[in-house]
């Protein structure tokens, strides 16, 4: 009867593909490293131009670039899935702590590891601060957006990937700023804080309340019109992550072309995170007894990161030459190969992981 019952089961839906964008993302920021680098090199004074249209310290073409890239992405998040959370609290604990309590400070410690230290003779000594404040600005921000994605292709819990998205960025609104202001101090990195709110509010703020107006406007025309809406717009957010990789690699081009190993050594500390951290959030789920399906989004959570904001505050903060900006834009290189690498091991490894589950 068992059997019988378990072939008339409907079989369970594979995970949705990535997108041509998605999949070879790795492919296009190499070819915007490529394009930015050889246009700085042909084309200074206009570069220079745009790096010059200002107001009040913010880059009106970057800014409007970084709304195009974050507004589309934050549109999928509903905050009324917060209502979800209790459902899986361990599992919502686990990654809280180690998106807030964990990541942030291992990244900064990693840094004066490898930036401060092991790596110092090679790089840019006026740079060393700087590449070490654009690694904290990219672990304070948990991943929003990409973690759709990775939990797909793991078959992860909707709602639980769905309420801890809701979840981090509502922290992330009153935690990031001063998360980034403590860990820049204790790196005696001075930034003021009035820059680093404005920061937020351009960049986290506003753009989670205009996504959040043009959601509810989508909807009420019906699901159908707004999964449509998003497939429309889904491609602006890459579209414009690119244009700002080639203005930030125009900018960076002559340090790049000096110094070509700097994009590999500030690669080791992100790829040392990335694993310790879906690690450590993969281990902890397993000891607290929470199913694989939320176990998989929690650990790709906790490695992933909100890279587009950390792009954005690392220009805000520092500049478009600045090592900060380059720190940022290496997370960016390396997040797609990186997590499909995670999404792998996760798969491959449910056996083991649901034979040594504590059962709660």
């Amino acid at each position: 009867m068992n059997t019988t019952v378990a072939a008339m089961a409907p079989p369970k839906p594979a995970p949705a593909p990535m997108s041509v964008f998605e999949r070879y993302l790795t492919v296009w920021v190499f070819l915007c490293i490529v394009a930015g680098i050889a246009l700085g090199q042909v084309l200074p004074g206009v570069f220079q131009a745009i790096g010059h249209m200002e107001v009040a310290k913010v880059n009106l073409p970057v800014g409007l670039l970084i709304w195009v890239m974050i507004i589309p992405m934050l549109v999928k998040v509903d905050f009324a899935s917060l209502s979800q959370v209790k459902q899986h609290w361990k599992g919502i604990g686990v990654t809280l702590f180690v998106n807030w309590a964990v990541k942030p400070f291992s990244m900064a410690l990693l840094g004066w590891l490898f930036v401060r230290h092991l790596f110092a003779p090679y790089l840019p000594a006026g740079q060393l601060d700087s590449y070490i404040a654009g690694l904290i600005l990219l672990a304070a921000a948990p991943c929003t957006a990409m973690v759709f994605v990775w939990s797909r292709l793991t078959n992860g819990n909707p709602l639980f990937t769905l309420s801890q998205v809701a979840l981090n960025d509502s922290i992330m609104v009153f935690a990031f700023a001063p998360i980034v202001a403590l860990l820049l101090g204790l790196s005696s990195i001075v930034v003021p804080w009035d820059t680093l709110v404005t920061s937020v509010l351009l960049y986290i703020v506003i753009p989670v309340a205009l996504a959040q107006m043009l959601r509810k406007a989508l909807l009420q025309r019906g699901q159908a019109a707004f999964d449509a809406a998003l497939a429309r717009i889904g491609p602006w957010s890459i579209t414009a992550l690119l244009a700002t990789l080639v203005l930030l690699f125009a900018f960076q081009g002559e340090a790049i072309i000096k110094q070509p190993l700097v994009i590999g050594m500030l690669a080791v500390p992100i790829l040392i995170q990335v694993f310790f951290n879906s690690a450590l959030a993969y281990w902890l789920n397993r000891r607290v007894g929470e199913s694989h399906e939320v176990a998989c989004p929690s650990a790709l959570i906790g490695a992933s990161n909100f890279f587009e904001l950390a792009v954005a505050a690392a220009i805000s903060l520092f500049g478009f030459e600045s090592g900060a900006a380059l720190a940022t834009v290496v997370g960016v290189l390396i997040e797609v190969p990186v997590m499909l690498l995670v999404v792998r091991v996760v798969n491959q490894s449910k056996g083991w992981y649901e034979q040594g589950q504590c059962k709660p």
